[in-house]
Parts: C-alpha cells; structure tokens; sequence
C-alpha cells in the first residue's frame, strides 16, 4: 500500500552550511486527517504550508524537549528549512526562548516567500539559499562556531566541561547564552542530540544504546523522556504515529 506521506529532503550548501541542517517538504495525499507525534531533534523550523482548508502561512518553530501532538490535515502541503542553532542570533536576530514547546506565526512576507513557491522543491530550496547568504555576517563569534561544530559533531555526546574547554569559553556564559537564546540549558539541548542519534538504529529495531548513554537504563529513561514511550514501543511505531521515523526510510 502505497504511503500518504510524500517527502523529500535536501542537504543545504556549503555556503550554509553553519546555519542551515537541511530543507524538506512533505506533502499528505490522504482524505482523512492524520494524528501524528513529531519528537524532539534539536532543530529549529521555518514553515510554510497550506491545506485544502488552511490558507498559506508561514510558521517559526522553537525547540522541543517533549513529544508533541497533533493532526496533519488532508491535503497539507508544507516546505521547510531546519535551522543550526547558531541561524538564530545570526540570521533571525533574536531568541526563541519564548517558543521552547511553541511556535508563533511569521509575517506575511517573510523572507518574500508565497504559496507559489510551494510548487517546486528545488527552487523554494534556492530561493532560501539565496535569502541566507545574503543575511550572513562575515564574523560571527569564532567560539559560538566552535561550539556548535563539537555539539553537533559528537552528536550532543561530549560533556558540557568538555565543550567549553574546546570553545574556550566557560560553562556559566554558555549556559546563560543557551537559556536567554534558546529557553533551555546547554546538557538538555545536548541530551536531545543524542536521543535524535538513536532514530537510526531504533527504527532498525535495536533497543541497546550505540550513542554515549551511561547504560540501557539511562538509555531507557531518555528515550521515555523525549518520545513518552519506551525504546520498542518508539521502534514499532504504530500506525505510523511517530512522523519523524515514518520518513526515515524515505531520507
């Protein structure tokens, strides 16, 4: 039975690359809505989509540190840019502490982005590229840009001393910089990374930890924190309710 989940999903340019993990769409070709669970990765959304209820709107998502519930519509359409962490201060200019959990509407013309540009992957994909490059400074702060290349790098695996250490920048500052920008602190975001890592090998139906977890307890405890459900509940995903591992095989 064919899926009612079409999705593509693209890999940002060099140029980019700091600020921006990747562009995707996903389009539900069902007539019935679709209850779904979207689970915490460590990113931050820019959304645009409509339905064949819904007008065109764009939408900025914060992080998440719990599983949210909600229904895609029939008929949605929605074409994304996932955001580094870093694009916030550098390319939004401001904080999402506010929208930990949450999202907030985005002015009609941002980034001069209409329902047209909903019609093809590709150029919505250049046409975003563009925008960013022409928004990116020439000198970010070279210890946020070695911050966040360990983070992600480690997969959220290195500790909190030890990433100051390589940033040479200390642990009260970044965690007051984690708190005021993204609304929570520096080892949670980590915590998050690792429990996206693990996607992979759980939708293969391993259920021991391959990332850095202490033990299959503490392995067990973070996948019941991030998802509300345990490792094989999370890996069998039921009636496709968990979208993020519904479209691990379509990446």
């Amino acid at each position: 039975m064919e899926s009612p989940l079409l999705y593509k999903i693209a890999k940002p340019d060099p140029s980019i690359a700091d600020y921006v993990e990747s562009f995707w769409m996903l389009h539900s070709t069902s007539a019935e809505p679709k209850s779904i669970i979207v689970l915490p990765d460590g990113r931050i959304d820019i959304l645009f989509s409509y339905s064949d209820s819904d007008p065109f709107e764009g939408n900025l998502r914060g992080l998440d540190t719990e599983p949210s519930y909600t229904e895609l519509d029939p008929g949605r359409i929605m074409f994304a840019v996932s955001l580094r962490l870093l694009a916030v201060e550098y390319l939004l200019e401001g904080s999402v502490s506010s929208l930990l959990n949450n999202g907030c509407i985005l002015p009609a013309d941002f980034w001069n982005i209409t329902k047209d540009d909903l019609s093809n992957f590709d150029s919505f994909c250049h046409k975003i590229t563009q925008k960013i490059e022409s928004l990116i400074q020439s000198n970010p702060d070279s210890r946020k840009l070695r911050l966040f290349e360990q983070i992600y790098a480690s997969n959220g695996s290195m500790t909190v001393k030890e990433l100051s250490e390589t940033a040479g920048w200390s642990s009260r500052q970044i965690n007051r910089y984690f708190s005021s920008q993204f609304g929570l602190p520096l080892k949670t975001y980590c915590d998050i990374l690792r429990f996206r890592a693990s996607f992979d090998h759980l939708k293969e139906g391993k259920l021991f930890p391959e990332q850095d977890f202490a033990d299959q307890a503490h392995f067990i405890r973070d996948v019941k924190k991030f998802s509300g459900v345990p490792p094989k509940a999370l890996s069998q995903n039921k009636n496709d309710r968990f979208i993020q591992f519904s479209l691990l095989k379509k990446q």
